[in-house]
């Protein structure tokens, strides 16, 4: 098999690609290029390409660096504004993902040839009896990618290798040792890419929008406090808020960015029953009215037991099991059954 290799720099992603090509397919190894403003995190600076051309120099294949630059700024940059600008918390990972690594990616490697492109992700893809695939969890639970690739369809997963998804991370460091790369030792990239460990987050959308000073309110609408930016501000944070210390911890539970306002509360005010979703990706098709479905609200948040309470053409409820701390719009819900993912969606304000 003709095998595109998605090599970030990383250590994942350099075994993922050195145990393909001991299974015997031929493997190119390409870097994206996204982000072409100033970079010192994530895994789009110099030295991440430079070391994942390095590492396929060690593996003996071809290396390419292909610019997306233009898809990266329209769907990944201009959404994580737009989401601050309306006071939502948006995930640039995801986006990534929906639309770069299994999109853009793909659909150049299909053009040029390529069977597959894989990737480093902690995650498997499950062939099912009927001929589906599915995405499952990896095997090292700690590590687990399967949350931010939520968004891949039966094409996508019909595309994709994931050839460390049944290794822990302590297995990839070893045979990535054992094999002499030079990535058997790097720290995992935790970052967002296009943020900068200087500036910051302020720093980055303070130079695309306008970031508005707002006040801080309690339950009962009294002025309590301020913010520089309301934008910045997210559903269920405590600190960075400037409140007084002492007394009930209180948590936002609500940022109005039109209105320059933000409410805080104890964390029982976080709770809520259920949460709406949009965007909706579905592993196999929709899921019907009453189907049970754990319920995972971060990347490394543990699942929450739920039920699919109704749904509508671009919308599904999903209602707890017990109440849940509210989960931040323009965040992901992925929904499983077992290891399987089997749908997902974006928060509704």
């Amino acid at each position: 098999m003709k095998v595109l290799a998605a090599m970030s720099g990383g250590v994942d992603s350099s075994v993922a690609a050195a145990r393909l090509l001991a299974e015997g397919h031929h493997v190119v190894g390409v870097t994206m290029k996204l982000w072409g403003g100033e970079s010192d995190t994530g895994c789009c600076s110099v030295s991440d390409v430079d070391d994942a051309r390095r590492v396929a120099q060690q593996l003996g294949v071809a290396h390419h660096v292909w610019a997306f630059t233009d898809d990266f700024d329209r769907h990944v940059v201009d959404h994580y504004v737009d989401a601050h600008r309306r006071g939502a918390t948006p995930n640039p990972c995801i986006e990534c993902n929906r639309h770069l690594k299994f999109d853009r990616l793909l659909r150049r490697a299909e053009a040029v040839g390529f069977d597959a492109v894989a990737t480093g992700h902690h995650a498997r893809v499950v062939e099912r009896p009927d001929g589906t695939r599915r995405l499952a969890r990896g095997a090292d639970r700690a590590k687990d990618q399967s949350y931010v690739l939520y968004v891949l369809g039966q094409p996508e997963l019909a595309r994709t290798l994931l050839p460390v998804g049944e290794m822990t991370k302590d297995d990839v460091r070893a045979e990535a040792e054992a094999l002499g790369l030079r990535t058997a030792g790097k720290p995992d990239s935790q970052d967002v890419c296009f943020i900068t460990s200087t500036t910051g987050r302020q720093g980055f959308l303070g130079r695309r929008l306008e970031l508005r000073p707002g006040r801080i309110v309690d339950e009962g609408g009294h002025d309590v406090g301020s913010v520089d930016a309301v934008e910045l501000v997210t559903v269920g944070q405590r600190r960075g808020l400037g409140l007084p210390g002492g007394g009930t911890p209180r948590y936002v539970v609500d940022v109005d960015v039109p209105g320059a306002t933000v409410r805080v509360g104890p964390e029982r005010a976080l709770l809520c029953d259920g949460v709406e979703l949009e965007r909706l990706v579905w592993a196999n098709g929709p899921l019907p009215v009453g189907t049970p479905v754990e319920a995972q609200c971060s990347a490394h948040g543990r699942p929450r037991p739920g039920i699919v309470a109704a749904d509508g053409p671009a919308s599904l409820a999903l209602r707890f099991d017990e109440p849940q701390r509210r989960v931040a719009a323009g965040q992901s819900v992925v929904l499983y059954a077992g290891d399987e993912v089997v749908g997902g969606g974006t928060v509704v304000r």
